[in-house]
């Protein structure tokens, strides 16, 4: 076979996604820190599993729609950064597929070019290293070599040795690498489809394992097939609108805003978002006809659905009482407690640490972090459920940023993400903020707050390893800070007293610990009476945190 027609590339691109969540876990064990809290090949797997499933929604397909699925799902369900990196490679693929009736030898390695320029100009600091150096010098060996080949079975033999050699190559690109003694997660995650690619491609059927079947478990916002799942429809008098619809629409004719004012009238509960040239939209309506009728006059509908929500009113009337009473009385609280004009979404896991954010002026938590990165749908989502038009997102760990900002600039309302990268941040930033000021003074202040606190983390090793001068065992009890592992004992109290010993200095006044769901409140307070004796002259403070993963999560300011 000398080209690729339409029909088998859709089929290499489901193998590929198999083939990487069969791998998912050998690319979760990828992780640099010894910590359980690998989570690369499951944000990956997610990714594409938003993709395929956007792709096996469509018929008779052509390269155009092959490229417009997986670029939307892969967009709409990017988690983590290396989900938005490969969301953004799978966007660079599309755009050069677009028009084209089949690929050559030729084409396949221009279409791995435009993935490699894309994602590039999607990071704003490229490490090298990373997935990019391993889609880059894949391209580079594909760009360069293509007219050697003139028949694809050896060409992706070839292709594979090429990444496979980058990909060994990165722990020489990157320290960090080099001292855990492994590759890059994500290039070996992208090695991983690529590999399930082309062996699709020579005829090889792969088949998900059957215990590696991916759910949306790990997501914030379990969507399975509904777009917005915030709309749950609980009213306690007959809804004024009473369909509820959904639909995409594909068009370079109107941007989301022009659509939104051609149907803002026609109903309530209006979201219209879009990527590209894929809008999204729902509205509440008494005539949705006419809402498709507008519209479809500027382009192709996909994904109609409509919901008679006053059927769902009679039948769940006394349900729905309930449910709006309890609502109603956690609005009238934060009503009274928050006169803020802006809102802010944060993301945050466990339940003390959760409260924490609400009670200090979030709006809107996330549910997520470490092993649990939502996507960018999951914070799209968030930001049209809430009235404000200026909206702070906190995500608060490294790897959720990038979809974060991929949130933000699809959004049509005014969002600024903070960059904090551990919960401390969030909370001094929370601490720092004017209630009655300015949108633009807070972002400023609540940014500045961020360098005024000191974050450290303590949980236990998942396998043996050397790293910054440390011997360190599985099971060990590690303290870490940064990106530094300051601390591994073989106890709790003691990695949390050395790790405290690193990061304590004379300017120190102020230690707040949050304890997680596996430390019970007897062991927590006895900690507690060993720090103060310690420390005499700080104040420190314990709270219920509830968090997963680690024992403590540590500010000292």
């Amino acid at each position: 076979m000398q080209t690729i027609k339409p029909a088998m590339l859709k089929d290499m691109f489901i193998g590929g996604a198999d083939n990487l969540i069969n791998n998912k876990e050998y690319v979760d064990r990828l992780n640099v820190f010894p910590v359980p809290d690998g989570d690369t090949g499951t944000n990956m797997s997610l990714t594409l599993k938003s993709a395929i499933e956007e792709l096996k929604n469509i018929n008779d397909a052509d390269m155009t729609k092959i490229g417009e699925a997986v670029k939307k799902g892969s967009l709409m369900g990017a988690r983590g950064n290396s989900g938005v990196i490969l969301s953004q490679i799978l966007r660079g693929f599309a755009r050069y597929i677009d028009d084209k009736q089949e690929l050559g030898i030729k084409d396949f390695a221009y279409a791995l070019d435009s993935s490699t320029k894309v994602a590039y100009k999607a990071v704003i600091k490229p490490v090298e290293g990373t997935i990019l150096t391993v889609i880059r010098e894949t391209a580079e060996f594909a760009t360069g070599s293509y007219n050697n080949y003139d028949n694809f079975n050896i060409f992706f033999d070839d292709i594979i040795v090429a990444a496979n050699t980058s990909l060994k190559n990165t722990p020489n690109l990157l320290k960090e690498l080099k001292q855990a003694n492994v590759v890059d997660s994500g290039g070996q995650g992208f090695v991983f489809f690529l590999e399930g690619m082309i062996k699709t491609f020579k005829g090889e059927k792969l088949i998900i394992h059957a215990d590696k079947t991916l759910t949306n478990e790990h997501s914030a916002i379990n969507q399975q097939d509904r777009l917005f799942e915030e709309d749950i429809h609980i009213f306690d008098e007959m809804p004024e609108f009473g369909y509820c619809t959904e639909f995409m629409l594909k068009s370079d004719k109107i941007t989301p805003q022009g659509l939104q004012e051609k149907i803002q009238d026609l109903g309530n509960s209006l979201i219209v978002v879009g990527a590209d040239d894929i809008i999204k939209i729902h509205i509440h309506s008494n005539n949705p006809g006419h809402v498709l009728e507008i519209a479809g006059s500027y382009g192709e509908l996909d994904r109609l659905k409509i919901e008679n929500m006053r059927l769902e009113f009679t039948d769940r009337l006394a349900q729905n009482k309930q449910a709006q009473g309890k609502t109603d009385e956690v609005q009238t609280k934060k009503e009274k407690e928050n006169q803020k004009s802006f809102a802010i979404i944060s993301v945050a896991t466990g339940d003390g640490i959760t409260n924490i954010m609400e009670e200090s002026g979030v709006d809107y938590v996330i549910e997520g972090g470490q092993t649990m990165n939502p996507s960018t749908q999951d914070f799209l989502n968030a930001i049209n459920a809430l009235k404000e038009t200026d909206i702070i997102i906190m995500p608060n760990n490294s790897n959720i940023i990038m979809a974060a900002e991929q949130a933000q600039e699809m959004s049509e309302k005014n969002v600024k993400v903070l960059r904090t990268k551990e919960i401390p941040q969030a909370i001094e930033a929370l601490i720092s903020m004017d209630f009655f000021g300015s949108f633009d003074e807070n972002v400023q202040k609540m940014s500045d707050a961020l360098d005024n606190v000191k974050s450290g983390q303590v949980t236990f090793a998942v396998r043996d390893t050397e790293q910054d001068g440390l011997t360190i065992k599985k099971d060990d009890i590690i303290g870490l800070s940064g990106k530094k592992i300051l601390a591994s004992e073989k106890t709790i109290n003691a990695a949390v007293k050395k790790l405290l010993d690193n990061m304590v200095d004379e300017d120190s006044e102020l230690v707040t610990v949050y304890y997680g769901k596996d430390v019970n409140g007897k062991d927590s307070k006895a900690l507690n009476d060993e720090l103060a004796k310690l420390y005499p002259d700080l104040e420190i403070d314990f709270f219920y945190g509830g968090q997963p993963v680690y024992y403590y999560i540590i500010s000292v300011e």
